[in-house]
């Protein structure tokens, strides 16, 4: 964090006027009315000094480091990279284009660089006149991603005393569905029952039906239960696919650390942090429906996306997101097992 600029002003009125004798008892002084010019330009000088004296700016020398961090493989920009001065508490995160800034109280200092899936480095920076162009290796992260769900606190996952399925921002982004909520069905141990395009129940444990009352979904901590209806009702009310970091999953048995709720699993859904990802972004999926023409005509399927988050100083950030999704679901027309009645 950047120490912040500090100017204190003391706001007052001096009138000064040149009669034959007055006195003043602020100056603890008597002017004269004096005819000569020189005199007067004094006096006037005097004045500008004592308001010069009463003016005080306190202001803390900053030197601003820039900078790009890229892939070395891919020279790809690589974003919400954190960036912190070694020995301090100071940092900031890249931004959607890698590139970065920090105010530092002089030079030389060393910016220590991390982020999963690339090699930790220590930059030397004892001039600020040219950018710092950082290249990340990237490095393999097997059992060295950091869950919370087992303890509630950060951990190592193979450090975990019970199961968590993960799933990253990285493979959230090159997901090949409709929407995020149905990569669920692809960890392990999971049991998935479509009963709309957006409402998919899942289960750990046992069998699975539409509405699962003994699940705990956890939106940044917070349960996610439709109030009228005591269970979550899939990604309805949530977060937008562009918004969500990464998702745990705790099965069975495996999450009693959250209560008897969550009997059959405990699903945690952990959102970006408008401090590290910051700017504009967007996503636009489209598809056709009822391409074989079984339940109705061909349809076109939409999910626009967009979020734009910024950090001022890195001590207040807002965020804003919203997610339109439009398609004609598909419409039961099996009646085998109808029976009439009357």
């Amino acid at each position: 964090m950047a120490d912040p600029k500090i100017s204190t002003f003391y706001c007052f009125t001096l009138k000064i006027i040149f009669l034959d004798e007055i006195y003043i008892p602020y100056f603890s002084t008597i002017f004269y009315n004096q005819n000569s010019l020189v005199m007067k330009k004094g006096y006037r000088f005097l004045t500008v000094w004592l308001i010069a004296s009463l003016i005080t700016f306190t202001v803390s020398a900053q030197v601003k480091i820039t900078g790009a961090v890229t892939n070395k493989s891919s020279n790809e920009s690589v974003p919400a990279v954190s960036i912190i001065v070694k020995g301090t508490e100071r940092g900031t995160y890249t931004n959607e284009n890698g590139g970065f800034s920090i105010n530092v109280a002089k030079l030389p200092v060393v910016l220590v660089v991390s982020s999963i899936g690339f090699e930790s480095q220590e930059i030397n920076v004892s001039s600020a006149t040219s950018p710092v162009k950082v290249s990340f290796v990237p490095t393999s992260t097997l059992g060295q991603e950091i869950v919370i769900a087992a303890y509630r606190t950060p951990q190592r996952i193979l450090e975990s005393p019970v199961t968590v399925e993960r799933m990253n921002n990285s493979l959230l982004k090159n997901l090949a569905a409709p929407q995020y909520f149905e990569a669920i069905t692809n960890l392990k141990g999971v049991d998935m029952h479509t009963a709309s395009l957006t409402f998919r129940t899942f289960t750990t444990r046992g069998f699975v039906a539409s509405g699962n009352t003994r699940l705990n979904q956890l939106i940044d901590g917070m349960n996610n239960q439709a109030p009228g209806l005591n269970f979550s009702v899939g990604s309805i009310i949530g977060l937008t696919e562009l918004d969500v970091d990464n998702i745990e999953l705790l099965s069975g048995a495996s999450s009693a650390l959250y209560g008897s709720g969550g009997m059959t699993g405990t699903l945690l859904i952990n959102s970006k942090s408008p401090f590290k990802y910051q700017g504009f972004s967007f996503n636009v999926k489209q598809g056709m429906m009822h391409v074989d023409q079984n339940h109705g005509r061909v349809s076109p399927f939409y999910n626009w996306s967009m979020r734009w988050a910024k950090s001022f100083k890195n001590k207040l950030a807002l965020k804003f997101t919203g997610e339109l999704i439009k398609a004609n679901d598909w419409q039961a027309d099996d009646y085998r097992n109808k029976q009439q009645l009357g």
